[in-house]
């Protein structure tokens, strides 16, 4: 643990490759603490609703567990009865004392001297998650958490670890959202490891303010016959966000799917996508986003495929500008390093199609109401491929999120 000290001092100062600059001394960490709750129906009224528009639900129906963070306090994490011997939830500082080989998968998956970012996350750990699928465990609910910032000014450092074991099947939906600040900082490390034969299926919804920036850094390592998917939204203005996941497709006929979906509203600058680095035989990928860009926003959308073995991948980026002010820079990358791999792309910026709102009104909508209704659809989380109770839960949030923002 010494030598990750060491390694994040030396990069503190370290710019990120990507997104704009933030100067870490500028945020707060002198920070009220929370209390724990024995079940989320003692959470503040205010802050169960704003989880809620993040997929987090206080009743905890259709969900195996849940962990809830308030700024630097885990007030909550539990799995329910029915699933205990099937997944465990847990802070991260918890987990590292429970468990010694912990610690060989910290900083495993995303190097700790990355960027400033990561660094920080080291030398002020403000706890994170653990999640983790027991070996075979086929775990029919999702576990569910959220990263909340209610405190003005302040910094949030996590560092989450997933786990899916071999053969376990898993799906999570985990939620980071923010009052209504006029300052804040979100950096969340997530490393994920996939093994053996295993499936996880992470949808992350974030819901920030327009004040805040976010900086996630996410690593996932997929081993043979098992797949990930990284399902991402973002439909509310932020300051700044940038991050952009990488998936190692090491094993066999290893899989990855990169989602992600946004909407840029306000001045927001966005910049995010996906890499998927094809190491496996027979590994595939995808990295796929939909993007729309309204008012002033600035959104970049990348992707980046690797090939370095025989296996097969795919970019789909498409982006729609609503706003003579809004603008998308999409940005594929293919990298095909050894014979055999096949990696392909498509990528489309345009706008909306003056038939498509002509027929729409045809049919007595207004301009306006045509217009967000061919924005929801673009934005439908449908692309995701999840199960239907599930798809059915994200797309009632996207749905209130496009009708806020519009």
């Amino acid at each position: 643990m010494g030598e990750w000290k060491e390694k994040a001092e030396r990069a503190i100062k370290k710019p990120a490759s990507l997104g704009a600059d933030i100067d870490l001394s500028e945020y707060n960490r002198n920070v009220k603490e929370w209390s724990d709750v024995s079940n989320l129906s003692e959470l503040p009224e205010e802050t169960k609703k704003t989880a809620l528009l993040t997929g987090v639900v206080s009743d905890e129906e259709f969900r195996c567990g849940t962990y809830f963070q308030l700024d630097h306090s885990v007030v909550f994490e539990k799995v329910r009865e029915e699933f205990k011997g099937k997944v465990e939830i847990m802070n991260t500082k918890k987990a590292m004392e429970e468990y010694d080989w912990v610690k060989d998968y910290w900083w495993k998956a995303v190097p700790v001297d990355t960027d400033k970012y990561t660094a920080q996350a080291e030398l002020e750990w403000d706890y994170g998650y653990f999640l983790r699928a027991l070996p075979g465990a086929k775990v029919t609910f999702p576990m569910q958490s959220c990263l909340f910032i209610s405190q003005h000014g302040i910094d949030q450092n996590v560092h989450n670890l997933i786990i899916a074991e071999e053969g376990s099947e898993v799906q999570i939906i985990t939620g980071c959202t923010a009052y209504d600040l006029r300052k804040g900082l979100h950096i969340g490390i997530s490393e994920f490891f996939v093994k053996k034969n295993a499936k996880l299926t992470f949808t992350m919804i974030h819901r920030w303010a327009p004040k805040l920036d976010v900086r996630p850094r996410a690593v996932a390592i997929v081993e043979d016959d098992a797949t990930f998917t990284n399902n991402y939204i973002c439909l509310n203005p932020v300051k700044s966000l940038q991050l952009y996941p990488t998936a190692y497709c090491n094993g066999k006929n290893s899989v990855a799917n990169l989602n992600t979906i946004v909407l840029g509203a306000g001045d927001s600058d966005i910049d995010v996508g996906g890499r998927v680095v094809l190491r496996g035989e027979n590994s595939r990928g995808q990295v796929l986003t939909r993007c729309v860009g309204e008012d002033s926003s600035k959104i970049h959308a990348r992707g980046q495929i690797i090939g370095e073995s025989n296996g097969r991948a795919h970019i789909d980026c498409r982006g729609l500008i609503v706003s003579d002010e809004a603008n998308i820079y999409a940005i594929p990358l293919l990298d095909g390093l050894v014979k055999g791999c096949e990696l392909s792309h498509e990528a489309a910026v345009g706008r909306i199609k003056e038939e498509e709102l002509w027929y729409l009104m045809s049919r007595g909508l207004t301009e306006e109401e045509a217009t967000s209704l061919i924005i929801k659809g673009y934005l439908d989380p449908g692309i995701f491929g999840l199960p239907r109770k599930l798809e059915d839960d994200i797309r009632r949030v996207t749905e209130m999120s496009v009708k806020e923002v519009m």
